[in-house]
């Protein structure tokens, strides 16, 4: 069996018995990110930096001093800073640009011995869900490479799918990290809003922006948490399944599925069912209309304030004039020029959505986990699995053209305007391609969540690794 095919805990095991090494680890590495480059997932990558990395790793397991991630080669989305790679968010302006110093979730993996090493291409600024960068050229789905990887953490989620990279982090403002890795047959971990760090990622929105996770194992997320978060792994144990209480919101979370889609979701939860997990058909179709108020004026409106101060504190002598003449996607340049002029986002509809409709949501959401003593609600992370490359304004869903960023981020938007934990799990493939199925739970309530994603996750059906 190929290094490239193992978890980030099964190379773990290896490295810790002595039966591998680093070094081992990173030829193979290095000889895969080769043979796969047709992806377009990575950004920026230095083999002899690697390699050089993977040695020292080696010399400290020799010496018992080994970090708990020492060795393990991981990918980052291109917006979160390091002191050794470009962070570019995948911009014209900021091409060769490094940070000073590593983001503070960066760092954290460092100590713990992990190897930061490469950077993953993105949705430009990460304002989109495909991943179709014309400055970068696009990331592709490893499962059939004429379609998205999703976004805007496509490349990390393409990375980890074909095996380039055990696993890795990405960022999660509307489904960032949730909808790559749904697409991609992975497990996407976007924790609450201040779990992780958040200094030194190029941002779009404080209130809604978090660094995420993307594996392909419940092992891996939750060891991975622990070191972001600062807790032991241990403290995400599991639950007999026959204890949970599953909510089951129908209204647009259910509406309108791919049929593939739908039937792996039916199929999963009958297979729940059948192990003893309550599920509870209840509704919060109250929490929609100020959703729809919400979402856009907290990321427009905060965006516009968030990123000029981001460049100011690089150092990089780069203006927010500058980024905009440099963004090369059409639609990211649509979204941030329409924000300097008329159609700014006005204040008072932003102070609207964080004073008013945000506190009621949030409310909303609490009285439906408390009314019903739920664990956690569940739907499909997506309606719909991958579409093709260059589709950007909208794709087919059931015979009817939808708008492309609208139709994947409505299933995941909610969760990501209140602040709360969501877990995306492959379903398997429909057509070849795969589809995921998302558990969420209360803002802070992650170690919870995790519990539940844990316990319910053996009894996904395996899903094959793409044929590249």
């Amino acid at each position: 069996m190929q290094l490239t095919n193992h978890t980030a805990s099964e190379l773990l095991e290896r490295l810790n018995s002595g039966s591998i090494s680093a070094v081992e680890v990173a030829d193979e590495v290095i000889n895969k990110i080769g043979e796969t480059g047709n992806l377009g997932a990575i950004a920026a990558f230095d083999p002899n930096a690697y390699r050089v990395q993977a040695e020292a790793s080696d010399r400290r397991r020799a010496r018992e001093e080994a970090g708990c991630l020492d060795g393990i080669p991981l990918v980052l989305k291109d917006n979160i800073n390091t002191a050794d790679l470009p962070t570019t968010g995948g911009t014209g302006a900021l091409v060769g640009m490094i940070p000073a110093k590593d983001a503070p979730a960066a760092a954290a993996l460092r100590r713990e011995g992990a190897i930061l090493a490469a950077k993953a291409v993105m949705h430009e600024l990460a304002f989109g869900i495909t991943s179709n960068n014309s400055v970068t050229g696009p990331a592709r789905n490893p499962y059939k490479p004429s379609m998205i990887p999703g976004g805007s953490s496509g490349g990390t989620a393409a990375a980890v799918s074909a095996r380039q990279f055990p696993a890795g982090l990405g960022t999660d403002t509307g489904g960032s990290v949730r909808i790559p890795s749904a697409l991609c047959g992975l497990i996407g971990f976007r924790p609450s809003v201040g779990r992780y760090d958040g200094e030194g990622v190029i941002p779009i929105s404080n209130t809604r922006d978090t660094i995420g996770l993307i594996a392909r194992s419940m092992a891996d997320i939750r060891l991975l948490d622990g070191v972001m978060a600062n807790r032991s792994a241990s403290e995400s144990k599991s639950r007999d399944v026959r204890s949970l209480r599953i909510g089951v919101p129908r209204t647009r979370l259910w509406e309108n599925l791919e049929p593939g889609v739908e039937k792996l979701a039916d199929d999963f939860m009958t297979r729940l069912a059948v192990e003893g997990v309550t599920f509870v058909e209840a509704d919060f179709s109250e929490i929609w209309e100020l959703n729809d108020n919400t979402g856009f004026p907290v990321a427009l409106f905060e965006v516009m304030r968030n990123l000029p101060a981001y460049l100011e504190d690089a150092g990089y002598g780069v203006s927010f004039d500058d980024l905009l003449a440099g963004v090369g996607s059409p639609d990211v340049k649509g979204i941030l020029s329409s924000q300097k002029g008329d159609e700014a986002m006005p204040e008072a509809a932003y102070r609207a959505a964080i004073e008013q409709h945000r506190p009621k949501m949030q409310q909303i959401y609490k009285d439906y986990f408390k009314n019903n003593r739920l664990d956690a609600v569940i739907f499909p992370t997506t309606p719909l699995t991958a579409r093709p490359i260059g589709h950007d304004e909208t794709v087919e869903l059931n015979g009817n053209q939808e708008p492309t960023f609208p139709v994947f981020i409505r299933n995941t938007d909610v969760g990501s305007n209140i602040g709360a934990p969501g877990i995306s799990l492959p379903m398997g493939l429909t057509s070849g391609l795969p589809a995921g199925i998302e558990l969420e739970g209360l803002p802070d309530g992650d170690d919870s969540l995790l519990i539940v994603a844990a316990s319910v996750s053996r009894y996904l059906n395996d899903i094959p690794p793409p044929t590249l």
